[in-house]
């Protein structure tokens, strides 16, 4: 499973997803919404957004980071069959350029 992450500037606030589909058996969910967690400086799921499940792909906000650094991004689920597991992917901290 491969979950890249672009860029995040600071003052952006933006929609990620593990997605997990692809591990998932036949019939088998997500049905608590899974646990997202990254080190300080994020802030997950700010002005109120939440986390959502869309067809075995785990949806999450991030907002805020320090510029030119990068952090890791965790999403722990469990699944309706018994199985849990943990994901990290690496989110870069950059400005975007002024177009």
């Amino acid at each position: 499973m491969t979950n890249a992450f672009p860029p995040k500037d600071p003052a952006a606030v933006l929609d990620y997803c593990f997605d997990w589909s692809g591990w998932l058996t036949d019939g088998e969910t997500i049905p608590d919404g899974g646990a997202v967690i990254t080190a300080p400086g994020l802030t997950i799921n700010p002005d109120g957004k939440t986390t959502q499940i869309e067809g075995g792909k785990v949806v999450f906000w991030l907002g805020g980071g320090v510029a030119e650094t990068f952090c890791d991004v965790s999403c722990q689920i469990s699944t309706s069959a018994g199985r849990k597991d943990r994901r990290t992917s690496t989110l870069r901290i950059a400005p975007r350029p002024v177009i």
